[in-house]
């Protein structure tokens, strides 16, 4: 049996002693990330957590429709979308996607974040530039690494950056953005972004997980609302697991964009298909949503309230442009510890700290459920002031 020696010490390590150094670096740095397994009935947690923003989750609906699918179709795809895992089901929710996003295709992949790696990878071939807002997901970020093409990061919602970027670029470009930023819950500016990019010929990605179900006539969506909705020069990404309470991600666009995704994009080929179950739901999720359009309008003044009562109380809140609202904490300590606390009195918050968010700055990332009351609310404000750092 081989062992692993010091070229000069000769002495034997195990593989992977390293991740040990890893481990403690993470938490003198107080970085460390565990699981919390929820219950089935959240302990009686108020959630301001999940991105739950229509509050569709536990609809019965949506779990009726997950149900149904389950009950037709089984419990999983049985495998990838081109060989057993599309289904009636799959080409429905698809069809109904790209009608009410006003797109003319859609795709339907496993997760938002396949989606997305799927976009970028089959729409930035090599000799091409993609143009990345410094804010973008993860998924996003991982798309651009994967791709051939050339990448450049511009400043954060910056349209005169993205000008620049393409001006001195010579050949097929695409910019990508978020519509709305997971982290602080700010809007991009997708129709000077969109201007930028025709003016020099480049595509737009859109990534509208946090948009899709709160922006939009009816919660169509932020590029709906930015008048984008069919245009040849842009795609938008989604996923179902936020405002449609289910699992499984989406690209929309022209027919001649899906088509090249379904025989280039490698997390759509090689992946199983989404399971039918998460189908059925999603669909349930779009349907509802068509019959009750207010929920989108709710999921914004829900948002807006949120902000106005924690800023009365002193609190540091970014002004929220969908259904994120972002509370700025002094440390990744103290943010972790004020989350603690909210959650020991009964209300659940996310905390967001270095690494994950780019610009250092740590802080409590609120949810602005279409379902929450106006007791809830003022509860939620009580507890997150009461336990603010001081």
């Amino acid at each position: 049996m081989s062992t692993n020696s010091h070229p000069v010490t000769g002495a034997t390590r195990a593989p992977f002693d390293w991740l040990d150094e890893q481990a403690g670096l993470r938490a003198d740095a107080g970085l460390v990330r565990t699981l919390r397994p929820r219950a089935a009935d959240a302990g009686g947690l108020l959630d301001l957590a999940s991105n739950d923003y229509l509050g569709l989750t536990r609809h019965p609906e949506i779990i009726e429709g997950a149900v149904a699918a389950a009950r037709r179709w089984g419990g999983g795809a049985t495998g990838s979308r081109l060989v057993t895992g599309s289904t009636e089901l799959h080409a429905e929710l698809e069809r109904e996607l790209a009608g009410f996003c006003g797109f003319e295709a859609a795709l339907v992949f496993s997760s938002g974040y396949t989606a997305n790696l799927a976009a970028v990878t089959a729409l930035a071939p090599h000799g091409s530039l993609i143009v990345s807002d410094a804010g973008n997901h993860a998924s996003l970020i991982d798309g651009c690494r994967l791709a051939r093409a050339a990448t450049q990061v511009v400043p954060h919602s910056d349209p005169g950056a993205v000008r620049k970027t393409l001006d001195a670029h010579d050949g097929p470009a695409v910019m990508v953005s978020d519509s709305v930023f997971s982290v602080d819950g700010d809007a991009a500016p997708l129709t000077e972004l969109a201007d930028v990019c025709r003016e020099f010929g480049a595509g737009l990605i859109v990534d509208d997980a946090h948009g899709l179900g709160v922006l939009g006539d009816g919660g169509r969506g932020a590029p709906h609302a930015a008048g984008l909705a069919g245009a040849a020069d842009t795609v938008v990404t989604l996923t179902l697991s936020k405002s449609f309470g289910s699992q499984g991600g989406a690209v929309l666009g022209p027919a001649k964009v899906i088509d090249h995704l379904v025989n280039a994009a490698r997390t759509f080929i090689f992946d199983t298909g989404l399971a039918p179950a998460a189908a059925g739901a999603a669909l349930a999720a779009l349907r509802l949503l068509r019959r009750e359009p207010e929920r989108a309008a709710r999921a914004r003044q829900v948002a807006a309230e949120l902000h106005r009562r924690l800023t009365a109380e002193g609190l540091s809140a970014v002004r929220p442009d969908a259904a994120v609202v972002s509370v700025r904490a002094p440390a990744p300590e103290s943010a972790v510890r004020w989350a603690a606390e909210c959650r020991a009195a009964g209300l659940a918050v996310g905390c967001f700290r270095p690494p994950s968010v780019p610009d250092g700055i740590s802080r409590l990332r609120l949810t602005a459920r279409a379902d929450l009351t106006g007791e809830q609310i003022a509860d939620a404000v009580r507890v997150i002031s009461r336990t603010a750092p001081r």
